[in-house]
């Protein structure tokens, strides 16, 4: 069959199209391949001896961006918005928006008002391998007041919302404990309360087990986005949604940030208060 000039030209463009289609379409899943995969990798900068913190940075803004604290209802959590309750008064200081904990005594500090259904978002950086703190949610009245009354080193009853350094593994097994009740990635759990854990359970069939490992070191920015709402509580960890628990009861309280030992930094808290 014979084809006319038009024709061919018609077909040469139709064919250069496609290419063109398709070499887009690579670029798209090479840059995404190149945000991606240092965001999967637990410890890139190991493996390949090229720091990462850029890429950690981005993957931070992305989170940010997803979860969009410029609409309205959202407010900065601020010294004002926080009661000392077992800490010293040296246990926790403000400077340029970073809340930073000296990790001593093991103890809270809590919101001024309790809280029912609302969002939170908030970063946080381990300044030492192995360092344990945490967000307390729906923490109770009365496990505050009893803190309070005797300011004893303690943590309140409520539900926990694991912030762990991932060397924590690591001095664990160099103990001589075990290491498979929990993860340095996100768990979540009831201190004294009620909760059903949602997804991937621990051991003891409690506490919530995150579906990824996305949390970075000590000495990198980490990303929680939490969204408390009718007793079911959620976690995004640099910005995807990896554990929580329903059916928690109580469903109201404090929402308290926990000092453990180790030294930690803590900003842009932000939050939206719902119906």
């Amino acid at each position: 069959m014979q084809y006319s000039r038009l024709e061919r030209n018609a077909d040469n463009h139709n064919f250069a199209v496609l290419i063109m289609k398709y070499h887009t379409f690579l670029i798209a899943q090479l840059l995404c391949l190149t945000v991606t995969l240092p965001l999967l990798a637990e410890e890139p900068e190991k493996a390949s001896g090229i720091s990462m913190e850029p890429l950690a940075q981005m993957r931070i803004q992305t989170a940010r961006a997803k979860f969009d604290v410029d609409q309205l209802g959202w407010r900065d959590l601020t010294a004002d918005d926080f009661s000392k309750v077992n800490s010293t008064d040296d246990t926790w200081s403000w400077k340029d928006g970073v809340l930073s904990c000296t990790g001593q005594p093991v103890s809270v500090m809590r919101t001024k008002k309790q809280l029912t259904n609302f969002e939170l978002v908030i970063e946080w950086r381990h300044n030492k391998p192995a360092g344990n703190s945490g967000v307390f949610v729906w923490a109770t009245p009365e496990s505050i007041d009893k803190l309070t009354n005797t300011g004893t080193p303690g943590l309140p009853d409520g539900i926990e919302v694991q912030v762990l350094d991932n060397a924590f593994t690591d001095k664990m097994k160099a103990a001589g404990n075990k290491t498979d009740w929990f993860t340095t990635h996100g768990d979540v759990f009831p201190v004294r309360v009620i909760m059903t854990p949602i997804g991937k359970v621990g051991p003891n069939g409690v506490r919530s087990f995150p579906r990824q490992n996305l949390s970075r070191s000590h000495g990198f920015w980490n990303h929680y986005y939490i969204r408390a709402i009718n007793g079911e509580l959620r976690l995004w960890v640099n910005g995807t949604e990896v554990s929580g628990g329903t059916n928690c009861d109580p469903a109201s309280g404090y929402l308290c940030l926990e000092s453990e030992g180790s030294p930690i930094d803590f900003r842009c808290l932000r939050i939206r208060e719902l119906p």
